[in-house]
């Protein structure tokens, strides 16, 4: 794992818990399994784009503003 993948894996996680969301909550509003989820926070792999994107849309922000600020 990059450590890019480290950082979004941890931002997620955080996003999702300040949201107030269970990992289940997340994925349904994703359209994703919540293993999917699970293996992400775990840094077990990264999101794919498109994950990714239904990812931002869930937890109700914009691709640019999650990554802005991210350093790796």
């Amino acid at each position: 794992m990059t450590k890019a993948t480290k950082v979004i894996s941890q931002r997620i996680k955080e996003l999702r818990i300040s949201n107030g969301l269970s990992q289940a909550a997340l994925a349904e509003s994703a359209g994703i399994d919540r293993k999917t989820i699970n293996r992400i926070e775990r840094n077990h792999f990264s999101p794919s784009l498109d994950t990714f994107f239904r990812i931002c849309v869930a937890l109700n922000v914009q691709p640019n503003t999650f990554i802005k600020g991210i350093k790796v």
